[in-house]
């Protein structure tokens, strides 16, 4: 079950960047920071030390995405980390994306490749998913180096691994 406070705050931010007009963009981009955020040691330490000033914290998002993401996206994360929920961040992310999927009549499909995928590719990509799975798909990309090669999708419950990583995997075990 989730948290209600994760899904309040999840539900915030849907409406504002709906009412903004920006929803599509804000999503992508508070995807994108949130897997760096759980990535980054240095990024989760700063943004949750409670003994770090809310004003502190806030100026790092400022600084981290000034003119990198829309303002929107920037003044969100801001609210939530000055309301010392930066711990939850990628929860109520994951929540947003899935909501905003969900009014979309889609389901999200989170890819990991080892390289960043261009628009053709993650078009092309998009379209073979939704064959195999059947559902129309909102693909969020995560570029993740351990991958090797290929991709490793995931699609509710449903996962398709097609890595270099597993397949080097399989022969080890063959051998």
């Amino acid at each position: 079950m989730t948290d209600p406070r994760i899904e309040g705050y999840a539900r915030g931010l849907f409406e504002i960047a709906r009412a903004e007009g920006t929803l599509d963009e804000v999503e992508d981009e508070l995807f994108r920071f949130a897997r760096s955020f759980e990535s980054s040691d240095a990024l989760r330490s700063a943004l949750t030390d409670e003994m770090i000033p809310a004003t502190k914290r806030q100026a790092i998002i400022e600084d981290l995405l000034g003119g990198k993401a829309t303002a929107t996206t920037t003044q969100l994360v801001s609210m939530v980390v000055g309301f010392g929920r930066g711990r939850d961040l990628p929860a109520i992310v994951d929540r947003l994306v899935a909501r905003a999927s969900n009014a979309k009549q889609q389901e999200v499909a989170e890819v990991r490749c080892a390289v960043a995928l261009t628009a053709d590719q993650q078009a092309r990509l998009a379209a073979a998913i939704t064959q195999a799975t059947g559902k129309q798909v909102n693909l969020k990309v995560v570029v993740d180096p351990s991958v090797l090669g290929g991709i490793v999708a995931t699609v509710g419950d449903t996962v398709i691994d097609g890595s270099v990583r597993t397949r080097i995997d399989q022969l080890k075990s063959r051998l």
